[in-house]
């Protein structure tokens, strides 16, 4: 999602854009979903030369950035599930690695990593966490914000040795994309009919803010600095009902308590076992559904002096574009 529309943005001012790509990647989807924006996308998208390249094969990064001024990092798997945890390790932790090691060789001018809020620091109950808090590893940390943390010291290990570089930690993003993935299932969920709703709390960002925060820190005079960027503070509940009203579904009506949903993912678990499907809610992913966290975007709006758009009006225009590609949406 945030490559899609971080393309988007870019052809907008740029006459040319190199995008890497993996061999089984369908590129229509960036098409997809510039149509939903302008009403002849194959103008913009015709400016992007696509790339066959993968994060974790250096010698085709080595081919991918020869002749490029600026890169932006937005590759990464997400992942919850404790099998995954190998191959979530290494594209994300390996994959920046080689990706900030190219960089240093050929050399870039500037380097922008889209990190994740899962990557900063913790704070006590009822106050807001900051880009300066320390990170620490527990038990409740999940594999994909270990994944994110590690990947941070790439890069800043890249700055030590002369990367110039900048660091974004978007919170939860809200915008179209594949409809099945990441946070827009959401949308996807509460078409299908879901029920549960928890009373966790986090950050909530329009993807246009994130591209916008991005490629400002990059066109600007910033460097070795991380920059939360985050719109509101809002609780799951809140987020579902809102999604529920624009797309004229009922709202979950049901509290997942900690009880039901530490039952919920010892059973995925059970029945995960027993038929060797994939897992569909892990410890992590129900933790993560009732923590309560709070992130300041005081930096980046003193730094950029940005304005965030309403998560009620992301959520209204997210959801419209949802109802325009029904036909091919297969919530499961």
């Amino acid at each position: 999602m945030v490559g899609t529309h971080l393309l988007l943005e870019l052809t907008r001012s740029h006459d040319r854009i190199r995008a890497i790509y993996r061999p089984m990647s369908d590129t229509r989807h960036v098409l997809d979903v510039f149509g939903l924006y302008l009403k002849d996308p194959g103008i913009q998208y015709r400016k992007i030369e696509w790339f066959a390249a993968d994060i974790t094969d250096i010698d085709s990064l080595f081919e991918a950035l020869e002749g490029v001024e600026c890169v932006y990092h937005a590759a990464a798997n997400v992942s919850f599930r404790p099998g995954d945890s190998r191959e979530l390790m290494y594209n994300n932790v390996s994959g920046t690695a080689n990706l900030v090691n190219t960089c240093l060789e050929k050399p870039v001018r500037k380097l922008c990593f889209v990190s994740s809020t899962a990557a900063l620091g913790s704070a006590p109950p009822g106050e807001e966490i900051t880009e300066n808090l320390p990170w620490s590893h527990s038990r409740t940390r999940s594999l994909y914000s270990i994944s994110k943390f590690s990947s941070e010291m790439e890069i800043w290990r890249g700055m030590a040795e002369g990367l110039n570089a900048v660091i974004v930690n978007p919170s939860v993003i809200i915008g179209p994309g594949n409809w099945d993935r990441s946070s827009c299932y959401l949308f996807s969920a509460v078409w299908a009919g879901m029920k549960f709703y928890t009373e966790g709390i986090t950050g909530f960002v329009d993807v246009r803010d994130v591209v916008k925060a991005m490629t400002r820190l990059m066109e600007g005079d910033y460097q070795n600095e991380r920059f939360t960027v985050s719109s509101e503070n809002l609780s799951y509940r809140q987020v579902l009902e809102m999604i529920a009203l624009e797309l004229g579904k009922k709202p979950p009506r049901f509290h997942a308590t900690p009880f039901l949903t530490s039952l919920t993912w010892r059973g995925d678990w059970l029945l995960s076992a027993l038929s060797g499907k994939r897992r569909f809610i892990t410890r992590d992913a129900a933790r993560s559904g009732r923590t309560r966290s709070l992130f300041s975007n005081r930096k980046i709006k003193e730094t950029l002096g940005m304005e965030f758009i309403p998560i009620a009006r992301s959520i209204r225009e997210t959801a419209g574009m949802f109802l325009k590609t029904l036909p091919s949406v297969t919530p499961r």
